[in-house]
């Protein structure tokens, strides 16, 4: 499989979301999602992680700036998707789920 990179904002289902991850104060991964006018759904997780970086204002801590999932769909679909923790736009279309990657099944 080639891995192309799309960096594109998605349309969470809010619906669908993984409340048990939100109560350890991780985002809810969505199971489905909007994209290109289609519903993605997720079936299944292989692995999550994060990245983080320094304190803006030279506190010296390390805060979390994305939540990462490599997921399958029932498409077959292997995707990357994250969750950025402070969007880079300001204002009320702020996206803060984003899909990076995507590999197409043999």
């Amino acid at each position: 499989m080639t891995e192309r990179f799309l960096s594109v904002a998605i349309q969470p289902v809010t619906e669908s979301s993984d409340t048990a991850r939100m109560a350890l104060g991780e985002p809810g991964l969505p199971r489905e999602f909007l994209w290109k006018g289609q519903t993605v759904r997720i079936v299944e997780v292989l692995r999550a992680w994060r990245d983080t970086g320094p304190c803006r204002h030279g506190s010296g801590e390390a805060y979390v700036r994305k939540h990462w999932f490599e997921v399958v769909t029932d498409a077959g679909q292997k995707l990357k998707i994250y969750f950025e923790r402070q969007p880079r736009t300001r204002g009320r279309n702020t996206n803060r789920w984003w899909l990076f990657s995507m590999e197409d099944p043999d």
